[in-house]
C-alpha cells in the first residue's frame, strides 16, 4: 500500500491492529489534524493506552504501520496481548 490513506481508512487499519480490544479515536480540538487513539478493553472497562498520530503520519502508510507496530509493542510490554496483524499490502 504506497498511496495517501484517506483517515477513514486509517482508522479501519487502526482498529484493525489491536483488535481483540476496541479503538476509540477522536481529532484533537486544536484543529491540527492531530488524531488521538485510545485503546480500550471493554470487558475489563479498562483503558490499555493511547496514541496520538499526525495528518502527515495517518496519511502515510509506512509511517501508520510504524507507529501502529511501536505502539502494539508498548502495550505489550504492558501486557496486553492483541491478535495477529499486519498492515494491508
Amino acid at each position: 500500500m504506497n498511496a495517501t490513506l484517506r483517515i477513514n481508512d486509517a482508522l479501519l487499519i487502526t482498529d484493525r491492529a489491536f483488535k481483540p480490544f476496541q479503538c476509540v479515536a477522536w481529532i484533537l480540538p486544536e484543529g491540527n489534524g492531530e488524531v488521538s487513539i485510545s485503546v480500550v478493553d471493554r470487558q475489563e472497562a479498562r483503558l490499555l493506552g493511547r496514541c496520538k498520530m499526525s495528518s502527515s503520519v495517518y496519511t502515510d502508510p509506512v509511517k501508520l504501520e510504524q507507529t501502529l507496530e511501536q505502539t502494539r509493542e508498548q502495550l505489550s510490554r504492558n501486557g496486553a496481548h492483541f491478535s495477529e496483524w499486519h498492515m494491508p499490502a
